[in-house]
Parts: C-alpha cells; structure tokens; sequence
C-alpha cells in the first residue's frame, strides 16, 4: 500500500517509497509476466532469439556537472541498464522536453555530449521526440532515452539472479559515492568547491569483456538511485538470501567521503552512474577481478561481499570497527533529482 495519498520526491528514490508506488499502483494496474520480474531491461522473445527492452528519464539539476551532462548521464544511463542484463545494447531513442526560451548552445552542447556518449558505447540513436513546453513548465530540458538489445541464450538468467547460491561473491567495479556527491557540489546553493568528478560511463564494454573472458556471472545491478546499500537490500529481499558486505574493503575517495561526512551522507545510499555491482560463482570471482582490472572501467574491482545462508532477505555490513549493522533501503529522498 501506499502511504500518502500524494506523490513526494521519495517516490523518486529507488527505495522504500519508490517500491511502494510501483507494487502499489503500477504493478496493480499494468501487471503482467514481464513487468513481474522486475528487471532492469524486459528480455522480451522473437523468431531466433532474445531482445532486451529499457526505458529510463532524466531529470537531473544541474544539468552540467563535473564529469558529465544530462546528455552523457541519459545514454549512459540507459545502456547500463541494458548491460547489466546481460544483453548487448544496440539502439536508443531520445526523447526531449524543453522549456520555452532555454539557450540553442547549451542544447547542442547535449545533443553532442550524448552523440559522442552513444559513438563509444557502440550503439546507435534511431528515433526520438521533441516537445517545448512554457516558460517555467519544465526546469530547463528533461530527457527520456530507450534502449534495445539483444542477449544471448546463456546471459537470460542474469537479469533475474536465478542462480544466485550462497557462497557466491559479490564484486564491484570501484569506488562508489562520486556521482550523487560531484552534482550536489555543482548545486550552486550549496556554494561548495570540490574536485569530486562523476564516475558516469557506458559499462558495456566492461561487461561484455568479463562475460566473454571470465563467465560465471550470476547477477548484475548498476548501482544508480540508493547506492550500493540500496542494491545489496533489494538482492537480499527479492532472493531471499542472506548477503554480508565488508565495509573496510569498499572503496570511497577521500575527497567523497569528507563530502558526505560534511553533509551528513552515507557514501553507500549515494547514487553511482558507472559502477555495476556482479554476483559470481566462487571459483570464476578471481578470474572475473583480473579481467575488470585489465580494462580502464574496472582498474579498483574487488571482491566486498558474499551469497550467505544466513539471515536469509537481509543485507548486512561489517563495519570498520568490528560491529555489524543492516543495509535497509532508503525510507525517503536522501538526494533529489541526481539523475
């Protein structure tokens, strides 16, 4: 059920407010076998094979920030999500709403940024729209990208996780917390400087290195919207496996966490845009940690945590000074607006 009878920004997070809606209302409503499954990408079945299928929107503010824009952010965003599936991503629409007197520079500054994005991931933008809507009817542009691919037989079982066993280990490809933090110091409110730069990237060639040179993959998630945290809760729940994280191997940047220690963020529910969180078997983990750190998107991979038996449909966190403490979902919006 929902709580309120009104949207609030939580509804946007990712975590317990945004679960609520969609089983609440969405689910209730456009309820069918591919939409049950709750993936990243729909793998939807044609003559000869398989097709992956994704939609994502972005809105966020501001919309240039340190390591990207929302151009780079909405193809980045939308090939993850078809990656992490274990599909091959293809082509992208593009979908924009302007608002009426936003400045033709700063437009083509996005169009290029997300043609440029599109080029080195691979894929290809075939179809879009276009709407401008009045003077303060919109913050500027929001973007909406979809994304077709195609996956192959043995990667079906990626998206939903069901070879997950205990003793599995979970690998992420380096630091996390660098995104949420570099748009929230380019909020000009705040009036902070940091040198903290987006981590936004297209992971599909990092994916597809590790599935083509490693295997073993039983899971993957791009940590976006609630973080690290968010991904290990709704892993644990869905599965109903136990999952135990270690803190002290989870890498943050300084400069990142002295940021979130400032404004009182745990680094862990701050939103990533290349990072992609892995479940692999126990004897294929090593090989999969020394393919990410041959390519440039995965030089910091490593191993943070394991599938347990144990407390099964929770996600622990052993911390850095020997106590354990669960890794719930964001109850509301801890970062609005960040993608």
């Amino acid at each position: 059920m929902i709580a309120t009878d009104k949207v609030l920004l939580g509804h946007g997070s990712g975590g317990k407010l945004s679960h609520n809606l969609i089983s609440g209302l969405f689910m209730k409503h456009f309820s069918n076998p591919f939409l049950l499954k709750q993936t990243d990408s729909a793998v939807l079945e044609f003559t000869g094979g398989h097709l992956s299928f994704t939609t994502d929107s972005f809105v966020v503010d501001p919309i240039f920030f340190p390591g990207g824009d929302i151009g780079k952010l909405a193809v980045c965003g939308t090939v993850n999500d078809l990656a992490v599936s274990g599909s091959s991503p293809l082509y992208l629409s593009a979908g924009f709403i302007i608002e009426e007197g936003f400045p033709f520079n700063e437009l083509e500054i996005i169009v290029r940024s997300m043609a440029d994005e599109a080029k080195k991931a691979g894929v290809i933008i075939v179809t879009g729209d276009t709407k401008v809507v009045n003077r303060g009817k919109c913050d500027k542009v929001f973007i909406n990208t979809a994304g077709i691919g195609y996956i192959k037989q043995e990667n079906l079982h990626i998206g939903e996780g069901s070879r997950i066993m205990p003793g599995d280990k979970i690998i992420i490809n380096g630091t996390v917390g660098d995104h949420g933090m570099a748009v929230l110091s380019a909020r000009q409110e705040l009036n902070i400087k940091s040198n903290i730069a987006s981590d936004c990237a297209s992971l599909n060639g990092l994916i597809s290195h590790v599935l083509d040179e490693a295997g073993g993959i039983r899971f993957m998630r791009d940590a976006t919207r609630g973080g690290l945290a968010t991904v290990m809760a709704e892993l644990a729940e869905k599965k109903n496996f136990g999952i135990m994280v270690e803190e002290s191997v989870i890498m943050v940047r300084p400069d990142v966490r002295a940021f979130c220690e400032l404004l009182g963020f745990d680094p862990l529910y701050v939103a990533n845009e290349g990072k992609v969180v892995m479940v692999a078997e126990p004897d294929s983990a090593q090989k999969v940690i020394q393919v990410m750190k041959s390519h440039e998107l995965g030089k910091d991979a490593t191993i943070i945590g394991e599938i347990s038996a144990e407390n099964p449909g929770k996600a622990w966190i052993s911390t850095g000074i020997g106590g354990k403490r669960i890794l719930d979902m964001l109850a509301g919006e801890q970062l609005p607006r960040i993608c």
